[in-house]
């Protein structure tokens, strides 16, 4: 066995798994029991909320200033004018999830705003922007009199959209605003506490959610659902892919060893959003066929629906494109980064573990 593969062995079962690397007051994810707390409050109960109540109830205690949800709606509202002009056209080459990198990167540390507001504000800017520059469209300017979701999806399209969508969009981002320890947040802590600014910990951040092992897969959900293209073909197309060895896209979680409580609430949300809808209809057959295959097929690993599966659904529902969807998930996730920076930084430690070396010793 050479070094290489002996070293490989022995770091197989690394990860960091159990292992409590800080207290929170944000989040709490029990996989056991597939329950998701956010600061006190159960996802559902949050469904309801805009998300701008949801940054209320993250950023209080830990900013300078109190602020109501009215008081944060007015500030987004004004930074998403400021990150208007910050547009760089020529991103339009990239990837949404590049592009949106590239742009916060030229978010300056000087900037008056303040940078959790900032952050979360640039990120629907950047992300519209460049959906429509990559279809030959201008960018549409935010509409200050609109909430944070609302003005979303304007600049997206240049309609100004329905209550069902606002609400749907509400929806979504609220339910991905913070997730515990996961692998962007950590990275986001770890370069806070190094006393880098907000911004440097959340670019970090997005740069750990752009990684497939991370991020998910909410767009290939979709490819699936058109690959499948009717009911009658659902379990054969279904049994193919799990002999040959292959994932059900949105099913399986690391953490939940039962139903991601996630999936739920975006079910919920994307049923009221297109209530009937051919779509809709099609997608919980293939949920119910695939929960009851994967329990024939896999009877000792607990496989439920997870977040992915139906954040697919919202998502091209409200009128994102497939490519876009990890851009969207940092429109909420950036919530939860933003607390976790700012609760990094009061606590003011340097994050740096220690490693266990296991190479050749000196010859």
């Amino acid at each position: 066995m050479t070094i290489e593969s002996a070293l490989v062995n022995d770091m197989s079962g690394s990860g960091l798994d159990n292992v409590v690397a800080a207290e929170t007051i944000l989040s709490h994810v029990d996989g056991n029991a597939g329950q998701l707390i956010i600061r006190g409050y159960h996802l559902a109960e949050l469904a309801s909320w805009t998300f701008e109540q949801v940054l209320e109830l993250l950023w209080s205690g830990q900013t300078a200033n109190t602020m109501t949800a009215t008081d944060i709606r007015m500030q987004l509202a004004g930074a998403r004018e400021r990150a208007f002009a910050l547009i760089q056209p020529q991103t339009r080459a990239l990837t949404p999830v590049e592009a949106l990198r590239l742009q916060l990167s030229a978010l300056s540390d000087t900037e008056t705003c303040p940078h959790y507001i900032m952050a979360v504000a640039a990120v629907p800017v950047f992300t519209a922007a460049t959906i429509r520059m990559k279809q030959g469209l201008a960018p549409i300017a935010p509409d200050p009199s609109l909430g944070h979701s609302a003005d979303f999806l304007y600049m997206l399209s240049g309609v100004i959209p329905s209550v069902e969508q606002i609400k749907a969009l509400d929806t979504y981002l609220t339910t991905v605003s913070d997730h515990g320890l996961n692998a962007s947040t950590f990275t986001a802590r770890v370069i806070a506490s190094t006393e880098a600014g907000l911004f440097s910990s959340v670019i970090g951040a997005l740069c750990a959610l752009k990684g497939p092992l991370h991020g998910g897969a909410p767009g290939p959900v979709l490819d699936m659902l058109d690959a499948i293209g009717e009911k009658a073909n659902i379990k054969t197309w279904l049994r193919d892919r799990l002999e040959r060895g292959e994932r059900l896209m949105g099913f399986g979680h690391r953490i939940y060893r039962v139903r991601d409580p996630r999936a739920d609430v975006l079910k919920e949300a994307v049923s009221a959003l297109q209530d009937g809808s051919d779509r809709i209809l099609f997608a919980g057959q293939v949920e119910q066929a695939a929960l009851a295959l994967l329990e024939v097929k896999k009877p000792l690993r607990s496989l439920q629906t997870n977040v992915e599966f139906y954040t697919a659904l919202v998502l091209e529902a409200v009128g994102f494109p497939r490519d876009s969807f990890t851009n969207v998930f940092a429109a909420g996730r950036m919530a939860g980064w933003t607390a976790h920076v700012l609760e990094q930084e009061r606590l003011g430690r340097l994050i740096r573990p220690q490693s266990n070396y296991i190479g050749p010793s000196p010859r």
